[in-house]
């Protein structure tokens, strides 16, 4: 195993760190770890991210069960809509989209480079959520609340939105779960950050689904990475008990940001 392969499998871990400290944000970087250090293409990244996304987020949601911190109608609610997006996304949309997007002169934006270009974006958003440390603000005035009342068309138009993106970058997404969750269904941050990871690995175990029969999947590579992250995140979950991970998420938000700006300049312009 070279340097390089090190490196990528410790990223696995940083992924499983982050989802266990700050209950999100670190499954925005295996797609990145995948193409840039690993050399997997970005189509067959996004597949082995939803596995390994779903894999760690269903490790981390268990923790958060036996707490009593998941609330399950709200996580079906939720979910039945992104678990269909999610599906049909990635068997159906992305092998649909053409090899090459459009040209503009000697430029050509491929597939691949288009995934990656959206997947940049997605970054940004979530890297912006991050550094204005949103989830916390929303929900101070709601710890208290104990009745979970339903806003029906947005929890759904959420969830199809949210399983869609899920599709097409194989990130989780509960930089965009967690605010709907208080905002929609009045969950209290805690609750809605265990319910966040239930959804992420259901759905992103569905999405992977859709690619078993479109990818050729290479289940000793997935597995080991997968291991390193669920490892990563028994590590967040235990330095989460020492430090508070709302003073870490600003400066990972800033890392995102730079990653984000890194994949756009490397996949444009060069």
């Amino acid at each position: 195993m070279d340097i390089i392969s090190l490196v990528g499998y410790f990223g696995a871990m940083v992924i499983g760190i982050s989802l266990g400290l700050i209950g999100g944000g670190g499954s925005i970087l295996t797609v990145p770890v995948l193409v840039y250090l690993l050399g997997i293409s970005p189509v067959l990244a996004t597949a082995y991210s939803l596995f390994v996304v779903g894999l760690t987020s269903l490790v981390g949601s268990v923790s958060f069960m036996k707490r009593g911190l998941v609330d399950y109608k709200t996580a079906a609610v939720f979910a039945v809509p992104s678990f269909i997006a999610v599906y049909l996304t990635r068997q159906f949309l992305i092998p649909a989209i053409p090899p090459i997007l459009f040209s503009y002169g000697s430029f050509e934006m491929t597939k691949d480079i288009g995934i990656m270009v959206f997947f940049a974006l997605i970054m940004l958003a979530a890297s912006y959520s991050m550094i204005r440390d949103r989830k916390e603000k929303l929900v101070k005035h709601r710890e208290g609340s104990k009745e979970v009342q339903f806003n029906y068309p947005m929890i759904g138009l959420e969830g199809a939105l949210v399983g869609t993106i899920t599709g097409i970058v194989g990130a989780g997404g509960g930089f965009l779960i967690i605010p709907a969750l208080v905002l929609f269904a009045r969950l209290p941050m805690k609750l809605a950050v265990g319910t966040s990871l239930l959804i992420i690995a259901v759905k992103s175990l569905i999405g992977f689904l859709g690619d078993v029969s479109q990818q050729e999947i290479y289940w000793t590579f997935i597995l080991t990475f997968g291991s390193f992250s669920v490892v990563g995140i028994f590590i967040g979950s235990w330095i989460s008990t020492k430090i508070d991970g709302k003073y870490l998420k600003s400066g990972f938000g800033w890392f995102v940001l730079v990653m984000a700006i890194y994949i756009l300049g490397t996949e444009i312009f060069f």
